[in-house]
């Protein structure tokens, strides 16, 4: 029996039959088109197609970005490379905290709303509500624009948007396998690339290549580490939440991954060493090799300049001339991938949010191939929107847009830090066992309480670093926390609603009435079962099949995923 199949026989994946589905429509096709249906199993659903290596390079792709191709340098010339190096291993170590707890969740629920289904199910619909939106308001697609103009500057920003967004919404339409495909080769080209900059920048800064001296631990010496003190070292923190954002796109992907039950605690437990080796390793090379004080850190970010780049800067002082053109594009790939995913996550969140009435109900349908069409032309609407704001320039506008998405981000991880309190609250409550869960987060409730500690205290660093600023500009203080204003205003907007409109008093969940069946990978009590059932037919396909270096290529790669 294959997986897929073994999988079928999962509460959630049970197949709906199209002849019945479609003897089930209102007799008006258009009519349930537009205001949607309550007959939920007449509804097309999206598809199990992304396998386990889909899956992982998700994870990668999904925070490899232009943030640590272009915007990483700034953080070191801002506040010194033992600065930067601090704040990315700081956020590093919360964001997988963040994604530890997420897995716990997404591993027995696997849905495409993710964060966004768990806190309307385990706190509140109004914590649904506001991360559903919030999240779906975290378009970055205006940085492709930016870093096209390199090739074409003569070109105008929103007609490379049309070059590259309207070919990713047709592959989108397509079946969801096609983004996990495309996504994985993205991805790969972006970690061999990181892999190749992290070698090279090492041998160059212990002066392993002939003809060009490196600088050795210079840069980290008299006093150059730490710049500005604590007020510049807050400051980098916005640069390492723009480099690890998107880190949960792999629970919201969970919802159309094969067995998720297996693929993503191992997408979870691989993202430690993927944080360590492509973010906190990449900021210590572009330390060691760059001066804090090299103009083109700041170059790289502020015009958007590929050729001062740190991976370019390191490739051409190491020797390697045509480095610019390869790194550009490998940042077309980049482009590529922060697009694709884009759409894929706000499309999947807003049919999350029409699915659970929180969203026109429009956007809750689905073609016969699982694909969200209306969910897909709306996020394509408005990265045209999006785009149209390079037109008037991108000057404080488009400065509120990057910090409306880094704060966003704080915002969505404190919150999956406190649902992940509250789901364990009510899975004690209603006397669940942990052996049932596919995944156990370890050492709670220590890492999701850090989670929202750690949020609090950088939203307090990140203000304190706004006001200290010199000169004290308002615009930069509203700036910082214009996320803030959009979370609460969604949050109390649907509050107000549900008290008013629809007359529900009470707000938050009951612990005892927390929903804990539903979108569940099994029923109570059947974990250790299918566990023992799939690990006896795992054994026994591995003695069927005599052992060849495909085979053993593949068993390692289990252990290192």
């Amino acid at each position: 029996m294959s997986d897929i199949e073994k999988d079928a026989k999962l509460p959630e994946e049970a197949p709906v039959d199209d002849e019945v589905a479609s003897k089930a429509l209102p007799s008006s096709g258009w009519k349930r088109f537009i205001v949607g249906s309550s007959n939920a199993p007449a509804e097309n659903e999206t598809k199990r197609a992304m396998q386990s290596r889909h899956l992982m390079m998700i994870a990668i792709g999904g925070t490899i970005g232009t943030g640590i191709f272009l915007s990483a340098g700034s953080a070191i010339a801002l506040a010194g490379p033992g600065s930067a190096l601090l704040s990315y291993v700081v956020v590093g170590m919360f964001v997988y905290s963040v994604v530890i707890a997420l897995g716990e969740m997404s591993a027995m629920f696997p849905v495409s709303g993710a964060f966004s289904v768990f806190g309307s199910r385990f706190v509140s619909p109004a914590l649904g509500f506001t991360l559903g939106w919030n999240y779906w308001f975290q378009c970055e697609l205006t940085a492709a624009a930016i870093i096209l103009q390199f090739w074409a500057p003569q070109v105008q920003a929103w007609e490379w948007a049309l070059v590259i967004i309207v070919p990713v919404f047709l592959l989108q339409l397509i079946h969801v396998r096609a983004y996990g495909e495309s996504e994985y080769w993205f991805a790969l080209v972006k970690v061999l690339m990181i892999i190749v900059f992290i070698f090279v920048g090492l041998i160059y800064d212990w002066g392993g290549i002939k003809g060009h001296p490196g600088p050795g631990l210079s840069n980290f010496q008299n006093g150059q580490a730490f710049i500005g003190g604590f007020q510049n070292f807050a400051q980098t923190f916005v640069y390492a939440f723009y480099s690890f954002g998107g880190v949960e796109l792999v629970a919201v992907a969970a919802g159309e991954s094969v067995r998720p039950h297996k693929t993503v605690p191992r997408a979870i437990k691989a993202t430690f060493i993927r944080i360590v080796l492509f973010y906190i390793l990449t900021i210590l090379t572009i330390g060691l090799c760059i001066n804090w004080q090299d103009p083109t850190l700041l170059r790289a970010a502020d015009e958007s300049d590929v050729t001062a780049s740190p991976l370019t800067v390191v490739f051409q002082r190491a020797g390697f001339g045509a480095a610019e053109h390869v790194v550009n594009a490998v940042l077309l790939t980049a482009v590529l991938s922060a697009t694709n995913s884009c759409f894929y996550a706000s499309s999947r969140m807003l049919l999350s949010l029409a699915r659970s009435g929180q969203a026109p109900r429009i956007f809750g349908w689905v073609d016969g191939r699982g694909v969200p069409v209306p969910a897909l032309v709306m996020a394509l609407a408005v990265s045209f929107v999006t785009f149209l704001t390079t037109i008037w320039g991108e000057g404080l506008v488009f400065t509120w847009l990057l910090n409306l998405t880094g704060i966003s981000a704080l915002l969505v991880w404190c919150s999956i830090g406190l649902i992940s309190l509250r789901f364990r609250a009510a899975y004690r409550a209603q006397g669940r066992s942990l052996l049932d869960l596919p995944y156990t987060q370890p050492l709670f409730p220590l890492l999701p309480a850090g989670v929202v500690v750690l949020a609090l205290l950088m939203f307090i660093a990140e203000g304190y670093s706004a006001v200290k600023e010199q000169p004290l500009q308002a615009e930069n203080v509203v700036a910082t926390y214009i996320g803030v204003a959009l979370y609460v205003v969604l949050y109390l907007g649907y509050a107000i609603y549900e008290r008013y409109g629809l007359g529900i008093r009470q707000h938050f969940v009951p612990l005892l009435e927390v929903d804990l069946q539903t979108d569940a990978v099994w029923k109570p009590g059947e974990g250790a079962m299918i566990r023992d059932h799939e690990g006896k037919d795992e054994e026994e396909a591995a003695v069927a099949i005599t052992p060849g270096w495909r085979t053993r290529l593949s068993h390692a790669a289990t252990h290192i995923y």
